[in-house]
Parts: structure tokens; sequence; C-alpha cells
């Protein structure tokens, strides 16, 4: 394996590393409707475990209330079932055709909570890079040991590495400004 080949990859994990923490806080509530907010829960679905967003349709008419129109109506007990177990803090009402979530405004005390929340979520993204890096830097080292790559190869590869980290890094903080910005406004 070549330090490009190594580099190539290393990009790769860190890109669904970044991935990963946009979908975690995709998944935090910040007062304002976001079909989001539901579409990753599971529904038992006849037995089978399915994402809501493969039931039904999803969309967010004003930014306080979501509906829910499943494609098949027999569904609708199991869905809000999804919904009252995914400790999302909103109840569901019905009219036999379509689920109505009221998505309430968020306390002070509970938006502080959610900012630390994403606080976490980002720095365990940033050891996820970190991780990451240390284990292509790992495998550089172990090339130029083998003398597979030149001392030079191995340097300039661990300086692209850090370059990549400090990219996805920066990235992940933006995104928690941004998030932690819309959690706290009002």
């Amino acid at each position: 394996m070549t330090t490009k080949e190594i580099l190539h990859t290393t990009d790769d994990k860190m890109k669904k590393a970044f991935e990963s923490v946009i979908r975690d806080f995709s998944e935090i509530r910040t007062g304002r409707a976001s079909p989001t907010l539901v579409e990753g829960i599971f529904v038992d679905y006849y037995g089978t475990p399915t994402l809501l967003k493969q039931l039904a349709s999803i969309s967010a008419p004003d930014a306080h209330l979501l509906v829910i129109q499943p494609w098949d109506a027999s569904a609708i007990p199991e869905i809000e079932k999804a919904i009252m177990k995914s400790n999302l803090g909103i109840n569901p009402s019905n009219d036999g055709k379509v689920i109505r979530l009221s998505v309430p405004q968020l306390s002070k005390d509970r938006r502080q909570e959610l900012a630390k929340v994403i606080h976490k979520m980002s720095e365990e993204g940033r050891i996820s890079l970190r991780t990451i890096r240390r284990d292509a830097k790992e495998h550089l080292e172990k090339l130029e040991k083998d003398k597979v790559i030149s001392e030079d190869d191995k340097f300039r590869g661990l300086d692209e590495l850090q370059k990549n980290v400090d990219k996805y890094i920066l990235k992940v903080d933006e995104l928690l400004k941004n998030k932690e910005k819309e959690i706290l406004e009002f």
C-alpha cells in the first residue's frame, strides 16, 4: 500500500466520521419542526423494524408542526407507539389518516442541556477523527520501517494527514457553532 492509497482511505474514513456527526446533530430537537426529527425512528411494521421515512411521507407545514402521512393507514398505531418510545417528548395525535406532532418550544434549561449534548457529540467526532489519524500514522510508520516508503514520503504523508484532520475538525467546529446557535436562539 502506498502513501497515496493510505491517505485516500483515511480521507474516506474521515468523511464518514464527519457525516456521522451531521446525522447525530440532525436528530437533536431545536424547538423547530423538522422531518429529520422522526425520519430515523424504527417502527415495528408487521414484525419488521422499518424506518419511519420508508412508511410515510413526513412534512413540516409550519415551524411547530410535523405531519406524518403513512402510505398504509393500518400502520398508524405502530407509528404512534414508536414515536412515544423515541423519547422525543412529543405526543402524537391522529385523525385516522395522518399523524400530527406539535413541536413545543424548548425551555431555557432544556436548550442548555441540548447544547451540552451537542458539545459531547462534537467531541466524540473529533476523537473519532484523531483515532483515524493515529491508525494511518501507525500504518505509514510501519511502511517506512519495512522499507516500502522512504522517510521523506512518510513525513509528506504525515503532513498531508494532519492537514486533512485539521480540515475535518474545523468542519465539526463550524457545525457545532451553527447547531449551538440554532438551539440557543429563541
